[in-house]
């Protein structure tokens, strides 16, 4: 049976990410292997940002020299480049950005002469011209033979032959470096340098058994290369967490408690790494997928839960929203860090197929933590919180609630001093629970809205039907069991001053 999910896993991750089994797969054909680069390594980081690391074997001479760099990124940050070679010092460095395309050949050839061939569509004939290039904004005009033109795009075919390339137009982003030498040979010279256009995102499938209570889950990483060079075989490295100048991380709605263990993968400062197995080539506008976490049979549970404000008073029953709770725990759980992305959950249907039931994000998540990722609203599982009676009362009255009293010398004493007016209420919420489902059902039900600040936090919960767990001075948490094809009133009654 484990075997089959793990097959249907595989399934369900080509489908939600378009691959097609759990090696690396590209989203375009693989691109030749002609390329400058030389070892090579990358180090992806969440924030957009990436470490290019290339050690090339070039021949420098003696005194100064400037080397050429092809084939760095389009998009690299030059003031981030570091040179180191034997007996080599830089002097100076050029990015020449300006790539060869028909545009920037139009452009550079403003003020100089081309050749228009034109082809008569009747005949075949071509004709050729000389043409001075005048302006290539908003189109291309040019001077034949003394009249000004522009050149259409009417579907009239017209080829422009330039009489050369012009010297700063490069085929491949390339890096320039003056260097002074005291020596001449062949020697291993690395570049470091960072660059956007690199990216790395994290998304999970999940099938979940409600039966057995527990899900399998994959995890896969989505590389893609926006940085127009493609980076050959390199030794890639992703790097999980939120660096400085990153756009921080969203919410954690998802996290019940934090986790405190720490995961079997290697750490860099606060970081976890991710390497990726094998050394894999990144096309230029390229996405590729690679898995990184195979886990199947992790206890997991579904759950129902609401939370309602301070003396909400609900005109119609609200839908309890649906999670499904498991932990990243080494003992019974997934048994690592889990960085942020989407989870997208699965569940069989009576026929076996597996169907999907919903999505959301976790954030970077520590190993141990307990999760809650809610996926939906229920469709048979309703609540509506009522105030079902709210009086004022005495001072008196709520002192005979006090739960505690001060004793000296053997006497009960009370000090008060009362620089205002205090009003206070009893206050009873009523909650009506249906569950059209044919087993009961738990709910979590939890009441906000108890703190007002450090004048308030004196409440008393002097009632209630069911146990409730004080999560912190604000909210105070029922679990309540609702019968199958039933319905349950739960009552609660407060004494505050608000």
């Amino acid at each position: 049976m484990k075997l089959n999910r793990l097959a249907l896993a595989t399934l369900l991750a080509a489908s939600a990410l378009g691959t097609a089994g759990l090696q690396a797969q590209s989203s375009l054909p693989a691109t030749g292997d002609e390329t400058a680069q030389g070892d090579l390594s990358v180090t992806i980081y969440n924030n957009g940002q990436s470490l290019v690391q290339d050690i090339r074997q070039l021949d420098i001479s003696s005194g100064r020299s400037t080397i050429s760099f092809p084939d760095v990124s389009a998009m690299i940050r030059p003031e981030t480049l570091s040179f180191a070679a034997n007996n080599t010092a830089i002097v100076e460095q050029n990015f020449d950005f300006d790539l060869l395309t028909p545009q920037k050949l139009m452009e550079k050839a403003v003020g100089q002469e081309v050749t228009l061939i034109r082809t008569n569509p009747a005949t075949g004939a071509e004709t050729l011209k000389r043409a001075e290039v005048l302006s290539t904004v908003g189109g291309v005009v040019v001077r034949i033979d003394g009249r000004i033109e522009v050149l259409r795009d009417d579907g009239l075919p017209v080829r422009v032959i330039f009489d050369e390339v012009p010297p700063n137009l490069r085929a491949r982003p390339t890096l320039s470096v003056t260097l002074e030498s005291s020596r001449s040979g062949t020697r291993p010279a690395s570049i470091r340098y960072l660059t956007p256009g690199l990216g790395w995102s994290s998304d999970y499938v999940a099938l979940f058994d409600e039966d057995d209570g527990t899900i399998d889950m994959q995890g896969w990483v989505t590389l893609t290369n926006t940085t127009g060079t493609t980076f050959h075989q390199a030794d890639t490295l992703l790097v999980a967490g939120n660096t400085s100048g990153s756009f921080g991380s969203r919410g954690r709605g998802d996290m019940v408690r934090p986790g405190t263990e720490t995961a079997d993968r290697e750490r860099l400062g606060n970081f976890y790494l991710y390497p990726i197995e094998g050394r894999t080539t990144i096309a230029n506008n390229q996405t590729k997928q690679v898995s990184f976490l195979d886990v199947q049979g992790v206890p997991a549970s579904r759950i129902y839960e609401r939370s309602v404000g301070w003396l909400s008073n609900e005109s119609d029953p609200q839908a309890f929203s649906t999670a499904i709770s498991f932990s990243s725990s080494r003992e019974g759980g997934l048994g690592d860090a889990l960085p942020a992305g989407t989870v997208r959950f699965y569940q069989r249907d009576a026929q076996g197929s597996p169907q999907f039931i919903g999505e959301n994000y976790i954030g970077h998540t520590p190993m141990g933590s307990t999760l809650s990722m809610r996926t939906g609203d229920a469709f048979n599982v309703y609540g509506q919180a009522e105030v079902e009676s709210r009086d004022r009362i005495t001072s008196a009255e709520y002192e005979e609630s006090a739960r505690y009293r001060i004793v000296e010398n053997g006497e009960v004493t009370r000090t008060m001093l009362v620089d205002r007016h205090i009003e206070y209420y009893r206050t009873t919420m009523r909650y009506t629970l249906t569950n059209a489902n044919d087993e009961p059902v738990e709910v979590q039900l939890t009441q906000n809205g108890l703190d007002r600040g450090y004048w308030t936090r004196d409440y008393r919960v002097v009632s209630e039907d069911v146990p409730g767990e004080q999560l912190n001075a604000n909210s105070r948490l029922y679990r309540i069991t609702i019968p199958a094809n039933g319905e349950r009133v739960v009552r609660v009654t407060y004494e505050t001053r608000f």
